[in-house]
């Protein structure tokens, strides 16, 4: 195979040299074009027909999103952003990747940053992953909408939860899947999503105001209430503990565990797990200890192996589990670990793991 060819498009000089220079270093990339702005970026694009564009959001003329949009449209490319690292910016990034992009890179210090290099290795690894993803996969996942489902409480449910990991194309999928359950969903879930810090919470929120179900950033200390989504803040571990508290907080019926004995958040800055903050493995091994065969463990699309060993917990313990299947996972390497690895109890496409997760919760 060749190598990567790749196109640089940021309307600072300094900022193309820099990551061109990045992309360039590794043997396995070569940056054939730059551009200084949407328009002559997509005429590149149309021209060289690269392998990955990388990004940047504040230009003149068109942004970053104006950009995206017509690539998508009129030239499809796998596209990786070059984000600035501020609160204010994370909807916008997040609004990128709803409308195609694979990925995303920050800039360590703003719009210029000359420090760049910082993040040279995790440019590295983003670009060479977007580089392998299946654009007809993307395309299918952009036009992929969701189901709504009911549940009917016909039967009494055991006090379960659902834990779910997931990397680069997860928003997407999390997104498609959290807004086919219904608001009387008679669990919690647990997200760790790779994200960074300034981001899970508008990602969260973004989520909230799309799905029926309840959705929000995890805090420390607090109660794991049924019908809650948890998505665990960017460079913090999430997992669950039982402690006993002085308050019932929204029982459910027929549960295990009573008199105020509760799973509670806990959230820590222990070093990362498969070079993650936050891990899925360590959010999978506590919810196996607390929840036992109550636990459902979900792997969804993204890079590495993160999971793989915390889902093997949880089906130890008895619970179920569950991976992405190949052809809806843009990255297939964190389910196609699972699998290899034999700790998956079913393998489902993207658009059949709610309705399964409903399913589970009444068995």
């Amino acid at each position: 195979m060749g190598k990567i060819k790749v196109i640089v498009i940021d309307d600072s000089f300094f900022m193309r040299k820099l990551l061109s220079d990045i992309l360039n270093s590794d043997s396995k990339i070569e940056v054939v074009a730059t551009a200084k702005d949407g328009k002559i970026g997509l005429e590149r694009i149309k021209e060289l027909k690269p392998d990955v564009v990388t990004l940047d959001y504040l230009m003149p003329g068109w942004n970053g999103l104006t950009t995206l949009k017509m690539i998508m449209k009129e030239q499809p490319t796998a596209v990786v952003m070059v984000s600035t690292h501020t609160k204010k910016d994370a909807p916008i990034t997040l609004e990128c990747l709803k409308n195609g992009a694979i990925d995303y890179v920050l800039k360590p210090s703003g719009s210029i940053s000359w420090d760049i290099e910082q993040v040279k290795e995790e440019l590295l690894k983003r670009v060479k992953a977007a580089a392998e993803v299946d654009l007809k996969k993307l395309e299918a996942l952009l036009k992929n909408k969701a189901k709504a489902l009911v549940f009917k409480p016909r039967v009494l449910v055991r006090e379960k939860v659902v834990a779910i990991g997931a990397s680069t194309g997860g928003p997407a999928v999390l997104e498609l899947i959290l807004k086919a359950l219904p608001k009387n969903m008679p669990s919690a879930i647990l997200i760790v999503q790779h994200m960074s810090k300034v981001f899970t919470k508008s990602f969260a929120e973004r989520l909230d105001r799309a799905c029926q179900v309840k959705v929000k950033e995890a805090e420390d200390g607090e109660a794991v209430i049924p019908g809650t989504v948890y998505i665990a803040p960017g460079g913090q571990h999430m997992a669950v503990e039982r402690k006993q508290i002085k308050e019932e907080i929204n029982p459910v019926r027929n549960q295990r565990f009573l008199n105020g004995v509760k799973a509670i958040i806990n959230l820590s800055k222990n070093p990362p797990v498969n070079e993650a903050r936050p891990s899925v493995d360590v959010l999978m091994e506590s919810v196996a200890e607390v929840y036992g065969e109550n636990a459902i463990g979900i792997i969804l699309t993204g890079m590495g192996s993160d999971g793989v060993e915390g889902l093997g917990v949880i089906g130890k313990a008895g619970g179920e589990t569950i991976a992405q299947d190949e052809n809806s996972s843009l990255i297939f390497g964190m389910p196609k670990r699972a699998i290899e690895k034999n700790v998956v109890d079913e393998i489902l496409p993207s658009g059949r793991i709610a309705g399964r997760i409903l399913r589970l919760l009444t068995r």
